[in-house]
């Protein structure tokens, strides 16, 4: 039996848990009852007993780097059985006859997590080995537990992670991790780079994020994650982290950064002044916002594309005046799950019907009572049915299967257009939204009508 990622943390194996706790201790490094094979009723029950066991080992591991080592014995029939190096290992015609096998490369708790597996049939991860522990499956081609570990990571993706798990995904070309990490970088780039986990990656991975299209983020803050990797880097060399050493340490890859598509005040303010560019690079891009013939930069001068903005509509008409729908700083309020991933970049609003009015919006997002994004903005409504967007300032990461609360409440011209028709589904793109009626809302906004027509998102 395998386990899911919700049974990681805290689960003993079968067979520990029905063995007297006198027949061995919690290492398995002894058995002290003589017949101890009568006291499991399955094959499997009896092998979790040999797991990191001496009893009848064959072969031993030194696993670790020299120094931080821990000995682990081994049986080479079950190791055998449950990888096809191990079987080349012990059995196939190059065959290593040593008793003892050093592995340097592999953390001791990882290399237990595969042993365990192989010996128990149960998967238990941790979010501090779990990297070590795909790399110990990838290296010794335990398919299953590979792939128990790349679900484990897809789960517990984040923007304060994605930018290293990307790069470790790249190491283990595992495109669909990749592409997972990817689609947070994206749409939380502005996060994602000012992560510590940024400052870890690899320069090629570096490179392939600042290359990256459909960031959407704005260039000064690429600039300055730029710099603080240049920074850790150096320090990771032992390096003294000075202006000239960052710029060594960033190489070609300063010339990713799109430095003349930053509005001046950025660039005069920011990199200008950071010392970073020579006096030269310098003067040339100042002449490149302000020159009729504009100097040629080694930057990239367009901006980056971003991504572009989709909206879940769940109204299939508006109304005005005749039901006279207010606003009076109450709280409009609905909830949504959804059935992919997605990023909820804001939401989209209805305005006066009585001519042009401004309004003050409060827009939150919370997940049972815990705020995750929430925004305070002015739009200026024309009078028309037009649907008004509200931001929030980073994009909020929502998963599959759980409900979410969507809140504004606005206060301006009192007289607005509201939904009518309102869909309990709907699918836009790759993602269906379900809504239902929330408890926080009270101005009358719900399912069938109300406040609150679209979700932006991106996915």
């Amino acid at each position: 039996m395998m386990m899911t990622s919700d049974n990681f943390e805290g689960k003993e194996s079968v067979a520990q848990a029905q063995c007297p706790s006198e027949s061995r201790n919690v290492n398995n490094n002894h058995v002290t009852n003589t017949n101890w094979q009568g006291l499991y009723a399955t094959i499997r029950e009896r092998n979790a007993v040999m797991f990191n066991n001496e009893l009848m080992a064959d072969v031993h591991f030194v696993v670790g780097p020299q120094g931080d080592f821990q000995r682990v014995p081994g049986h080479k029939y079950v190791l055998a059985v449950g990888s096809s190096v191990f079987h080349a290992m012990f059995f196939g015609e190059l065959a290593e006859n040593a008793d003892e096998i050093h592995i340097p490369d592999v953390e001791p708790a990882a290399f237990l997590a595969m042993m365990k597996y192989i010996y128990c049939d149960e998967i238990e991860l941790e979010a501090d080995t779990v990297l070590a522990t795909l790399y110990a499956a990838k290296k010794y081609m335990v398919p299953h537990l590979a792939r128990a570990c790349v679900d484990f990571l897809e789960t517990s993706l984040s923007a304060k992670n994605a930018c290293v798990l990307l790069s470790q995904s790249r190491l283990f070309e595992e495109p669909q991790l990749m592409q997972r990490c990817w689609e947070v970088i994206d749409a939380q780039a502005e996060l994602a780079l000012k992560s510590e986990g940024f400052c870890d990656v690899d320069y090629d991975t570096l490179e392939t994020i600042l290359k990256r299209e459909t960031l959407k983020i704005r260039e000064l803050s690429v600039f300055e994650s730029a710099l603080g990797w240049a920074e850790v880097e150096c320090h990771r060399m032992s390096i003294k982290p000075s202006l000239d050493n960052k710029r060594r340490m960033l190489g070609k890859a300063l010339y990713l950064i799109r430095v003349p598509a930053m509005h001046v005040e950025e660039f005069a303010n920011g990199v200008a002044q950071s010392g970073i560019l020579t006096l030269e690079e310098t003067n040339n891009i100042f002449l490149w916002y302000t020159a009729t013939k504009k100097p040629q930069l080694r930057f990239p001068t367009s901006p980056r594309k971003g991504l572009v903005p989709q909206r879940c509509h769940r109204f299939q008409s508006c109304a005005y005046r005749s039901n006279q729908w207010r606003y009076r700083g109450r709280c409009d309020s609905i909830q949504f799950a959804v059935d992919k991933r997605a990023f909820i970049a804001g939401f989209g609003l209805y305005g006066s019907s009585c001519g042009s009015a401004e309004y003050t919006v409060r827009v939150e997002l919370k997940r049972q009572g815990l705020v995750l994004g929430q925004n305070v903005d002015k739009f200026i409504s024309d009078g028309s049915s037009n649907i008004f967007s509200v931001w929030f300032e980073h994009p909020v990461q929502v998963e599959p299967d759980t409900f979410y609360t969507a809140s504004a409440v606005l206060d301006g011209g009192e007289l607005s257009y509201f939904g009518q028709e309102g869909m309990t589904e709907v699918q836009y793109g790759r993602v269906t939204f379900l809504f239902q009626c929330s408890s926080d809302s009270t101005n009358g906004t719900g399912v069938q009508g109300g406040q609150i027509p679209e979700l932006i998102f991106y996915a």
